[in-house]
């Protein structure tokens, strides 16, 4: 525990915290659902956006990564079990049942939206009272921005394949 940073945020620790591992759920709920709609994906452009749901899902878990940082930082404990992404997550995950490659795609586009939200509540609540935090949110969330514009891009391309068979 880094007992300055914990001193610094002051009695806003405990909520930073909560804040914290509740992104952490999010982040390893997103990862999974990556990794794995990039193992069962089907449709047109399938190969554009496997390789592009495998490099987000490594940044999901560079994100895991970070938050765990500084949860440990302020001397919390991050997230223990599987079992409470679940109960922590705001985010959710949604199972890619149906493979389809549009399916696929909106499902992430939600859960980024999703996890711009999340961020921005955090660089809300700890822009004048945590800058380390702050600065590991807007990292982030500048992340999961580009990620929604990829994923928005590559669902655009999509849509336009039907136009160019007529």
């Amino acid at each position: 525990m880094g007992t300055k940073a914990r001193e610094l945020v002051g009695e806003h620790a405990e909520k930073i915290l909560e804040l914290l591992n509740r992104a952490l759920a999010d982040e390893w709920l997103a990862y999974y659902q990556y990794w794995i709609g990039s193992k069962v994906i089907k449709g047109p452009m399938k190969g554009a956006v496997e390789a592009e749901l495998v490099q987000h899902a490594g940044d999901e878990l560079r994100h895991a990564e970070m938050l765990v940082r500084r949860i440990l930082e302020l001397g919390g404990t991050p997230i223990l079990t599987p079992k409470k992404w679940f109960e922590l997550s705001g985010c959710g995950y949604e199972a890619p049942e149906n493979p389809f490659v549009k399916n696929i795609l909106k499902q992430n586009i939600k859960g980024e939206q999703c996890a711009i939200e999340v961020y921005n509540r955090i660089i809300q609540y700890t822009k004048d009272i945590d800058p380390v935090t702050y600065n590991i949110a807007l990292q982030i969330m500048t992340d999961e921005m580009e990620h929604e514009e990829d994923l928005q891009s590559l669902l655009e391309d999509l849509e336009n394949l039907k136009f160019l068979g007529n």
